[in-house]
């Protein structure tokens, strides 16, 4: 296959706009940027960004390439008080605080953009909640609430069009399977997972969706959650392969039901590094691009139809920021003036 050099020559194409479609090894000079640009075939990598102002342990959070929003989770502050309300959002270079959610509690999902996102349902003072809010990019205002007061939930899609699945119901913490689709104004029983699971990944659309890893609650374990996939066509779950790397708790996932990322987690012995690609059939191990924060994480993706990269994975507090950047041909700046 010829190069860019072979087939164009040594000449730097003056141009008043990157083009729409280049391909690697091609350079360019914007005259309205004054930057010299080219097309590099990067590699998956995660890099380490800013911390949180505190701790946000089981918290929620939601978001992806256009920024995150992290929210509730406890703070390590003991009882009567142990959950807080706090926000704060990050648009890729800091974290800063934001307007308050509407309670104090833990364990509920976060799905959407940064701009515009959903928190469903979660723990709160009393127990598992049917209470959910959207987030309109500066903001809380409430919305019609889950038909299931339940915890440790996951969620994907956008505030329009989201799917909410799994978790855990009653003051017994009974591990469900349950779907509820939300359409921007009422929400809809749809139908049951496969296996019932709390704190699993998901990513997708309403219609178009994959759930993996997960756990039971100690009274009602289901074995294997944390190896289980699912995908979702918006009327059913049907199984499909295993993950490589079991993740029993708070997996994160980003992009489409067939080009999508399977990271952070942790399953026995402890946090899980690797980070996976799944194709649409089966998934597999990413080669280098292993997490700096392992464990636990506060930004599922979204399951909109954006881009694998950017992706965030938030632990909260000192454990901080990891960004994702996917594989593949990427414009960089060579130098500007």
């Amino acid at each position: 296959m010829a190069t860019y050099q072979e087939i164009k020559g040594n000449n730097i194409p003056i141009r008043s706009a990157d083009p729409s479609n280049p391909i690697v090894g091609e350079i360019w000079y914007n005259t309205t940027t004054r930057a010299l640009k080219g097309v590099i075939n990067q590699t998956a990598a995660w890099t380490t960004g800013p911390n949180t102002s505190r701790t946000y342990n089981s918290g929620s959070g939601l978001g992806n390439y256009d920024g995150a929003v992290i929210f509730q989770g406890s703070d390590g502050s003991p009882a009567p008080n142990p959950y807080s309300s706090e926000t704060e959002e990050y648009t890729g270079s800091a974290w800063t605080s934001a307007p308050s959610y509407p309670f104090g509690g833990r364990d509920g999902a976060g799905t959407g953009l940064a701009t515009s996102g959903l928190g469903i349902c979660g723990h709160g003072s009393s127990g598992p909640v049917t209470t959910c809010n959207e987030w309109t990019g500066s903001g809380w205002t409430g919305i019609p609430a889950n038909p299931t007061p339940q915890r440790s939930n996951s969620a994907l899609g956008i505030e329009t069009a989201a799917l909410n699945f799994g978790g855990g119901e009653g003051a017994g913490e009974t591990t469900i399977a349950k779907t509820q689709e939300y359409n921007g104004s009422s929400w809809t029983n749809g139908n049951n997972m496969n296996t019932g699971r709390k704190n699993a990944g998901g990513t997708g659309t309403q219609t178009a969706a994959i759930a993996a890893g997960g756990s039971g609650f100690p009274g009602t374990p289901e074995p294997g959650q944390g190896g289980l996939a699912e995908e979702y066509d918006g009327t059913s779950w049907a199984n499909t392969n295993n993950v490589v790397n079991p993740r029993n708790s708070e997996a994160g996932m980003t992009g489409v039901q067939t080009d999508s990322i399977l990271y952070g987690g942790s399953s026995p012995p402890g946090p899980i590094t690797a980070t996976e690609a799944y194709n649409g059939t089966c998934f597999s191990n990413i080669s280098g691009a292993t997490i700096p924060n392992p464990g636990g994480g506060y930004i599922q993706g979204n399951g909109s139809t954006s881009p694998l990269s950017p992706a965030y994975h938030v632990r909260g507090g000192p454990n901080g920021t990891a960004t994702f950047t996917a594989p593949g041909p990427a414009t960089v700046t060579i130098t500007s003036s």
